[in-house]
């Protein structure tokens, strides 16, 4: 019991910074109180003392603003942060290393009985206000990105963003932030998805340079076979945020 708290303890210093003392994380942490309480709740549920059990969540909710069903099933070292408006249904399992934020909901889509909210593998993070709903699965190590809605299965290590959230092409993201970073452009944060038009020209712009600059390594690779030397560019051809301030300007 004992060294199952100091594992609850230990990892809000692993992802909280703000944590400083032992004493403050017991003392005012609602995540793990709500997580030390559920486990006092989900033993009474076990031993079929339903009502208890229902009893003794709803003052966790009173007490902690953090609502879970004394059915669902926690894991090891789950991390609630901040927590206030969380709420996981009477099926979700959450495995070992998740870490949900505050507002986020794992629910349901139908009032049949049975298996209907999602299964978290182990390593999930859950972004504020994002609703995981259904019997779907998060694969282990998958992120789900603030306020995305995912109703649909998310594979292992992958990334889902958006209303309905969809899948995040990792190797795009990964060609446009080197672009960005060249141009001295931070997209972090910025979705292609978002209904703001200056945001899909600035990310349009960034795919179409990724594209070109990988038809120009292309052409460069095919040059140097054939026994051709492309010439350097020399240090004024560069282009970078700074000369296109000066083409705006």
């Amino acid at each position: 019991m004992f060294a199952r708290l100091r594992e609850d303890i230990r990892i809000v210093f692993d992802r909280d910074p703000a944590a400083r003392t032992f004493f403050e994380v017991l003392t005012t942490y609602p995540g793990l109180h709500a997580i030390l309480w559920h486990r006092f709740s989900h033993g009474l549920w076990n031993l079929d003392l339903k009502w208890l059990a229902r009893l003794s969540s709803t003052l966790a909710r009173w007490m902690t603003g953090i609502e879970i069903h004394p059915g669902a099933k926690l894991g090891r070292r789950v991390f609630i942060d901040h927590g206030m408006g969380v709420v996981v249904g009477e099926t979700a399992e959450i495995g070992d290393d998740c870490t949900l934020y505050h507002g986020v909901t794992l629910g349901g889509t139908s009032w049949r009985k049975g298996k209907r909210h999602p299964t978290l593998e182990a390593g999930v993070i859950v972004g504020a206000g994002a609703k995981i709903l259904g019997p779907i699965t998060l694969g282990a190590g998958a992120k789900v990105g603030s306020n995305a809605v995912v109703v649909k299965d998310v594979p292992a290590g992958a990334t889902a963003i958006g209303i309905p959230a969809r899948i995040l092409d990792e190797e795009q993201h990964r060609a446009r932030e080197e672009v960005a970073n060249k141009l001295g452009f931070s997209a972090y944060a910025v979705s292609s998805d978002m209904n703001d038009p200056m945001v899909k020209a600035i990310h349009g712009l960034i795919d179409h340079s990724a594209n070109t600059d990988q038809r120009i390594e292309w052409i460069v690779a095919e040059l140097k076979r054939l026994g051709g030397q492309p010439e350097t560019p020399k240090p004024d051809d560069h282009f970078d945020a700074a000369s296109l301030n000066k083409l705006v300007d």
